[in-house]
């Protein structure tokens, strides 16, 4: 994995930026040669899974669940 102190991203931002975005490779970036950010590619949003067909309905879905409970309905 490629490392960047801290000093040289802030002269070359924009084409490390670029060059994480096209290479699809994270940068270390470091300050004194310790690790303090890591630049990494954006992957895009999660696609969320269609929930179609994931609901089984068992029994009465209109009742109330608990009907000898509801003191309305005495």
């Amino acid at each position: 994995m490629e490392s960047l102190t801290v000093s040289k991203f802030k002269a070359t931002c924009l084409a490390v930026v670029e060059k994480v975005a096209k290479t699809k490779k994270p940068v270390i970036i470091t300050k004194r040669g310790k690790p303090i950010a890591e630049l990494i590619p954006y992957e895009g949003e999660a696609v969320q899974p269609p929930l179609k067909e994931t609901v089984a309905f068992i029994g009465d879905i209109i009742s109330p669940v608990a009907a000898e409970d509801w003191e309305a309905l005495k």
